[in-house]
């Protein structure tokens, strides 16, 4: 059962009759946790954390009370606890039984002649587990892993029936067991798969360049909703940390929307009174004409505000931002300091898209943003190439910050400097609701700026072309250019002699 339903914080955190995995985002993405005393599946590549999510799953048991159980056929207890360590965790409270072969098992002597490895060591291997749970009797169990099980079992159908009895004789303990499988044996274990409850595959991708990324799915889940497709994660000390995936549609719109000014009077003029709060803005342009520095302007006039304000970068460092900001009166230093103002450089080479979204959604949800800037579309595109729903993820994230009231802010740069020949690598500007244009055009033998407003859904705008410059004043646009035509050609042409101005 596949369905979608509100994130982590628009409903309730846990659901009745369902366990914690001890992974919050993977929690989410399950529906509020595991049905209890069910079998379920943990695959997924060497390396891709199962073994982590494991001990998170009986760390969060151990945490409740519980007896929980770590079943071993791979590992030893002291790797299993080199793996703790490395996350800053103990096994305290938490059963390990190493069903490792013995180490005589190498001596010429002990080696089977007359029958089968498959006909003594499952049938032991068995025995030694059981007696364990009733033992122990616990209310978690981890079998690690289904890979040594299935080469024991040595065909199909007695792998099969194994794991059948095993999933009777723990439902009757009233235990919900999680089976690890490393798919070494195979790609896909359709047999296991059709018989646990539900199945969560981990998945690592290895781009042409940078980190490897790592995305979690869960292709089934009887009975239960739960979140479909894929979703970011990755490994970090303390745990799995999983990003779902961004459904704006489980998020209230905001009741009212009200405009919010720059602090440039001739620009809310051109805007026909500043930018609707919920409401996206693309300022596009040939780079250098000032599309990043009238961004930041609106973030900057939200701070001055005492509200909150976002800038995610991409395509310079914080240290330059600031620089060049300051060259034009526009400080941003106190406000960064005061926390009013977030700027966030991003590493192309690092970042998924699933956390990229989480850390604008802790921006708004957790610190409340009113403004967000993302700069820019070129470096956000750059830095997932492998990623074909590029478009799809920033509809969802546009509608998603314009449900909470958000003012979103977008930089494109285009390709060329002047002509009529200019194009952006992504077309966002049906996405946005205002657009913003600024261009450059020839006169005199100098180049000068103009500024436009070419679309905006919130209400009128001017649609004249003003002159637009920077300077340590700031940003300063002046009077519509009324008597030429042609600016955004590039090369503008007099009417009645008049020249434009400086």
């Amino acid at each position: 059962m596949n369905a979608s339903f509100p994130a982590a914080g628009g409903r309730d955190d846990q659901k009745p009759g369902l366990l914690r995995m001890g992974v919050p985002g993977l929690d989410d993405v399950l529906g509020g946790g595991l049905t209890a005393h069910r079998l379920y599946l943990l695959e997924g590549a060497p390396g891709a954390g199962k073994t982590t999510v494991a001990m998170q799953y009986l760390r969060e048991g151990a945490a409740q009370g519980e007896s929980v159980l770590y079943v071993t056929l791979s590992e030893t207890a002291d790797e299993l606890r080199g793996v703790a360590a490395s996350h800053g965790w103990s096994l305290d409270g938490i059963e390990v039984r190493e069903m490792l072969p013995a180490q005589d098992a190498l001596a010429p002597d002990d080696q089977y002649t007359m029958f089968h490895p498959s006909e003594v060591e499952l049938g032991e291997t068995t025995l030694r587990m059981l007696a364990d749970v009733e033992r122990i009797k616990p209310s978690r169990v981890v079998f690690d892993s289904l890979s040594e099980l299935r080469l024991l079992a040595g065909g199909s159908l007695r792998y099969r029936r194994q794991i059948l009895a095993l999933k009777q004789f723990f439902t009757g303990r009233l235990c919900t067991v999680l089976l690890l499988d490393d798919l070494t044996a195979t790609d896909q274990d359709l047999q296991v798969q059709s018989i646990a409850h539900a199945v969560i595959r981990l998945e690592q991708l290895h781009p042409d360049y940078g980190a490897s990324r790592r995305r979690v799915v869960v292709t089934k889940y009887r009975g239960q909703e739960f979140r479909g497709g894929y979703h970011d994660y990755k490994i970090v000390r303390g745990g799995l940390q999983v990003y779902p995936r961004l459904v704006a549609s489980e998020h209230t719109p905001p009741l009212l929307q009200t405009r919010i000014p720059s602090g440039l009077a001739p620009l809310d003029d051109l805007l026909g009174g500043g930018i609707e709060k919920g409401t996206s803005t693309l300022f596009v342009g040939a780079p250098g004409t000032g599309k990043s520095t009238v961004a930041v302007q609106f973030a900057l006039a939200a701070a001055r505000r005492g509200e909150r304000a976002a800038l995610f970068i991409f395509d310079e460092s914080v240290s330059t931002l600031r620089t060049r900001c300051e060259g034009m009166g526009m400080d941003l230093g106190p406000f960064i300091e005061s926390g009013r103002l977030h700027v966030r450089q991003i590493d192309p080479a690092e970042l998924s898209p699933g956390e990229f979204i989480d850390e604008i959604r802790e921006q708004v949800g957790g610190h409340h943003a009113s403004v967000v800037v993302i700069d820019s579309l070129n470096g956000y595109l750059h830095a997932m190439p492998d990623e074909r729903f590029l478009i799809i993820q920033l509809h969802e994230l546009l509608t998603y910050l314009g449900q909470c009231g958000v003012a979103t802010m977008l930089v494109g740069a285009q390709h060329g400097l002047i002509g009529m020949h200019m194009q952006t690598p992504v077309d966002a500007s049906y996405l946005a609701d205002s657009v913003v244009l600024l261009r450059y055009y020839e006169v005199d033998g100098e180049v000068r700026q103009a500024i436009s407003v070419l679309k905006k859904r919130g209400g009128a705008h001017e649609r004249t072309i003003r002159s637009f410059s920077l300077g340590r004043e700031g940003i300063r646009i002046g009077e519509p250019l009324r008597h030429f035509r042609g600016i955004l050609t590039g090369v503008p042409v007099p009417v009645d002699g008049v020249r434009p101005p400086s």
